[in-house]
């Protein structure tokens, strides 16, 4: 079969329509000439690797003679990975959201050759069906527009290209206080499921900077509701079947509203964040099923998500042998020879929602399956008591029969790995994987998050230093964007408190004056998703909301404030005045949508304090008083320690700690806060009492 021009692509999105009729090409120069030299608009179609209704578009309309003759004639087609290119994702997804209210993924845009776009859809069928026109139709009434009466396309696309201008301003205002926190609160309040966690009806998607955001709510105020609504979500969604229980990991999200039916692709991000989010829950509320999360999410990602260079790969499909959810789902029979004990097996099956017609229907036709998605019908301490057993032994049961099915499951044909490395998700992950080693006492993860930060900053750097975006096959591409950034910023962060190496320091101030230099807006404040100088966009993007991932700007926020501190330069802080200044009057209007950058106001708005620990690197006494300031640490904290190892690295990088000297007896600890030192301490428990105070009582672990 003929390849077109997809195949010489690294995207592994793009390589599986390099055999496509349609005549693809990627996003550039070439495309774009060509529809001007032949007059004619451009189709462009972005989707992921992983998504399933890209699969089904691309089978009924993008594998088709018929189909694919149409497009070819109407059009230049144009593929783009929404995950390689997310700033060409963020302009056209918020034309489709203001032409047709709702976004989502495959994304079907027609543009004119200078890329304006003039009509957005996301999945279309490829023949019209009763209300809904289908791919062809739509495509010959746009050759006859196109011909007969261009004048109204290109009065639509100017039309259009005039709003997407403003759908990237946001509104200024003065520092909002410590009231938006609150009406954050009783707005998802109102929209908890009480039920079954989550916010709202289906689809439910996981949001964990929502939960995170709630986290920290009920430690500052005492809100047990606050705190509630966060052990209720991840509760019900590690019990349901958006969790994988058999090889660990929370698929994407669910179509319906108690976490059972999931739309089955792995992402990284959705580890990273969720794994944060049950440590820090884990942390507040000392429920060890979130710690146990958070481990079985890590063992997820370090078994089946690491590439031998140390770097994390993007995500695993949803689909495998043409069937949505296939590799995940167990007949009655198949389940019962993968344990190969039919008295143990048949045990289990209530307790996991096992049913001889299958648990769940087929989408199209509504009927029964055959096939079981696995999920916790009740917590294993419910069936222990109606067992007459103890908790113990069912979850020694339960780890036998899993790896009985996690054997079995090795055996099927995998979904597709999308083993893309990206820099913005494996930021994300650093974090995660340093929060973790530091919180479950686990140097492992600390390892692997260190491993992949190396990769990053060795492999997938142009020459002068700037971030790439996308890494496969050893091979690296893809400008930096502005989330590129902001998330890696944040891992290295989050390296330097675990491992309270100074050099992480330094590599984080380096890449935060470089995004500043990239990404800044000099006139409104606030970072450009795309660099300065990006010239293939007919506007250049701004990101605030926080969906399925946080944005740069809310992230920065947080690096900005956490840099400021640690460094005792206030430039930093002043930055992110600015940042938080300039979206205040947008985040005000609807703070729910803004749940990280609330997480960043907190630690802008709430002083915090520089502990600064002394002493020779082998005193014992430097990891007692480690031990006072973890037991206490809340988010607005900083942690530096000076030994005669990083002394020389601190003093260019937090030059307030040069004149902090290193005694011979013992270990000194200097807490700081408001531009001021209180005397040093010697004691660690001085030193807890000390931390033992209003701040300690507010704010979020981690």
């Amino acid at each position: 079969m003929t390849e077109n021009r997809l195949a010489l692509e690294k995207s592994p999105y793009l390589q599986q329509h390099a055999e496509n009729p349609v005549d693809w090409h990627p996003w550039g120069n070439e495309a774009f000439s060509r529809a001007a030299a032949e007059d004619k608009p451009i189709f462009l179609s972005i989707g992921y690797a992983t998504c399933h209704w890209c699969h089904v578009m691309a089978r009924e309309s993008f594998e088709d003679e018929a189909a694919a003759k149409v497009l070819n004639d109407v059009f230049i087609p144009v593929k783009v990975d929404r995950e390689e290119r997310p700033d060409v994702d963020a302009v056209y997804m918020t034309a489709c959201q203001m032409l047709t209210g709702s976004g989502g993924w495959p994304l079907t845009v027609f543009l004119t050759p200078d890329r304006k776009p003039f009509f957005a859809a996301t999945y279309l069928p490829k023949q019209s069906l009763p209300g809904r026109p289908g791919l062809i139709d739509i495509s010959l009434r746009v050759k006859d527009l196109w011909q007969s009466d261009r004048k109204k396309l290109l009065e639509s696309a100017e039309g259009i290209s005039g709003h997407l201008g403003g759908a990237f301003r946001f509104q200024p205002s003065a520092l909002p206080d410590s009231s938006i926190f609150s009406a954050a609160f009783e707005q998802l309040d109102k929209t908890f499921d009480e039920d079954n966690g989550g916010f709202g009806s289906a689809p439910k998607f996981p949001t964990a900077h929502r939960l995170t955001f709630l986290l920290l709510h009920g430690h500052r105020t005492g809100s047990r509701r606050a705190v509630h609504m966060v052990e209720k979500t991840l509760s019900t969604m590690r019990h349901g079947g958006i969790w994988d229980h058999v090889g660990f990991g929370f698929h994407r999200y669910a179509t319906d509203r108690n976490w059972f039916l999931p739309h089955f692709e792995k992402m990284l991000y959705d580890q990273a964040l969720l794994a944060r989010t049950c440590l820090e829950a884990g942390q507040l509320t000392g429920n060890r099923l979130f710690l146990q999360t958070a481990e079985e999410i890590f063992a997820y990602v370090l078994r089946d998500m690491t590439s031998p260079g140390g770097g994390f790969f993007a995500a695993e499909d949803a689909d495998s042998e043409g069937e949505e959810g296939k590799f995940y789902v167990w007949t009655v029979d198949a389940f019962r020879n993968a344990v190969g004990d039919d008295a143990l097996a048949r045990r289990w099956e209530p307790i996991l929602g096992l049913e001889e017609r299958g648990n769940f229907s087929d989408e199209a036709t509504g009927k029964k399956t055959g096939a079981n998605i696995l999920y916790l019908t009740d917590p294993l301490h419910r069936w222990a008591r109606r067992l007459g057993c103890t908790e113990q032994q069912m979850e020694k049961e339960w780890e036998k029969i899993r790896k009985a099915l996690l054997a079995a499951r090795v055996r099927r044909i995998r979904p597709l790995r999308d083993e893309k490395i990206l820099t913005d998700w494996n930021g994300l992950m650093i974090a995660a994987l340093a929060a973790g080693s530091r919180i479950l006492s686990n140097p492992e993860y600390g390892r692997a998050g260190r491993d992949a930060a190396e990769y990053i900053l060795s492999s997938m750097r142009e020459k002068d230093g700037r971030l790439l975006h996308r890494s496969r096959d050893g091979e690296a591409g893809i400008p930096a964007m502005a989330d590129d950034y902001a998330f890696f910023i944040s891992g290295l962060l989050q390296l330097y408190r675990t491992f309270f190496d100074p050099v992480f320091l330094e590599h984080a101030l380096v890449l935060q004056r470089q995004m500043v230099e990239d990404f800044w807006d000099e006139e409104n404040s606030g970072f450009f998703l795309a660099a300065e100088g990006a010239a293939d966009l007919p506007v250049r993007p701004k990101e605030l909301y926080d969906g399925a991932l946080p944005s740069a700007n809310s992230v920065s926020l947080s690096n900005l404030v956490f840099l400021s501190r640690i460094t005792g330069d206030p430039q930093w802080e002043q930055r992110a005045r600015k940042l938080a200044a300039s979206v205040a009057g947008t985040v005000e209007r609807q703070p729910t949508a803004f749940a990280q950058m609330l997480t960043g106001l907190d630690c802008l708005l709430y002083p915090g304090r520089e502990i600064v620990i002394t002493g020779r690197r082998d005193q014992p006494d430097i990891q007692a008083m480690l031990k006072a300031v973890g037991s206490r640490m809340i988010a607005a904290d900083t942690v530096i320690v000076k030994n005669e190892d990083t002394a020389e690295t601190l003093a260019r990088v937090a030059s307030f700690t040069r004149d902090m000297g290193l005694r011979e007896d013992g270990a000194t600890a200097y807490v700081c806060s408001g531009q001021r030192c209180d005397a040093p301490v010697t004691d660690p428990e001085e030193l807890a009492r000390k931390l033992w105070g209003p701040l300690a009582k507010s704010g979020s672990n981690g």
